[in-house]
């Protein structure tokens, strides 16, 4: 049975503060939406609700780890990115305070919501600030290990959490080191570089491709900055075409990170598969997938369109 990944956000934040009693909770009047419920269920007094006041929490974070804590703050993505991104910026960022976000509800996949809740531009705001990290886990496992990861990192660090329940495709065992790709699946015509939620829809669009024989690799990039340069290099100059994926805006997120890379390195053909300029609309998260092209199949026709 697969889980939602902020539930598995939320377990792996009770699982963290059992090992580690300087982490502490912070959520903006949502605990059982972001599921920071389950570590204010184990640790009621490190968690606090802040209320309404995504500024204000994360002026609080900070000053939780100037004495030596190590604050999640949680909230949906577009209020935390979006809200409160000066607060981020000057408070947390630019005194490299290591804070750490688990915001969910991002992307497409919150469905319903609609385009004023759907966040398509929180990679691109968290990962131009400088000292950011910036993890996108694909699975329940991931997300456990991203959100230990993100308690070792010394410096802010952004997790972003998706509301749909997933099945598991990497294993208890798969690496996750910030900053170091894992490559899925190794070939030779092609590159499908994605991230989060994409990430089946990669496998399923290289099983695609394969069938018509085009030899096809799949990069599991969870962690967009820093970026695994090395990876997409070796991929440039390996393949004939790199297609990235992502459930955001094409403008500043994966894709404009691997262009960045590769910008000035002979090599591949670049396609962007994402949210094309637009804003999201209301729906069940698999119709908007489909409407907005994020499908294994159109990721193979853009392949295939860079091969031709």
């Amino acid at each position: 049975m697969g889980k939602s990944l902020r539930v598995a956000y939320g377990e792996a934040l009770a699982k963290l503060g059992a090992k580690n009693d300087k982490v502490v909770v912070l959520d903006a009047d949502l605990a059982h939406a972001t599921q920071t419920c389950l570590f204010k269920d184990a640790y009621p007094d490190r968690h606090f609700n802040m209320g309404i006041a995504e500024a204000n929490m994360m002026c609080a974070a900070a000053g939780f780890a100037h004495t030596g804590f190590i604050p999640f703050a949680s909230t949906f993505a577009l209020f935390g990115a979006g809200r409160a991104f000066e607060q981020i910026r000057n408070s947390i960022c630019y005194t490299n305070c290591n804070v750490k976000f688990g915001f969910s509800h991002s992307g497409l996949s919150v469905g319903e919501d609609g385009g004023s809740h759907q966040s398509i531009e929180d990679i691109a705001l968290m990962r131009e600030m400088p000292n950011m990290t910036v993890l996108v886990p694909c699975d329940p496992a991931e997300m456990e290990k991203a959100v230990m990861a993100a308690a070792e990192i010394d410096g802010p660090v952004y997790i972003r959490v998706a509301r749909p329940v997933c099945e598991d495709i990497t294993a208890e065992d798969t690496p996750f080191v910030p900053g170091k790709a894992n490559v899925m699946k190794e070939g030779s015509d092609v590159c499908l570089i994605s991230c989060g939620l994409m990430i089946p829809k990669a496998l399923e669009a290289a099983k695609l491709l394969e069938a018509e024989g085009i030899s096809t690799a799949v990069v599991n990039m969870h962690t967009i900055k820093p970026i695994d340069r090395d990876i997409i290099l070796k991929m440039t100059k390996t393949c004939k075409a790199i297609v990235t994926a992502e459930e955001h805006s094409v403008i500043g997120g994966l894709g404009s990170a691997v262009a960045e890379v590769m910008a000035g390195h002979a090599g591949a053909k670049l396609g962007m598969v994402g949210i094309q300029d637009k804003f999201g609309k209301s729906g069940k998260p698999d119709e908007l997938f489909e409407a907005y092209g994020l499908t294994a199949a159109n990721m193979a026709a853009v392949a295939k369109g860079l091969l031709s």
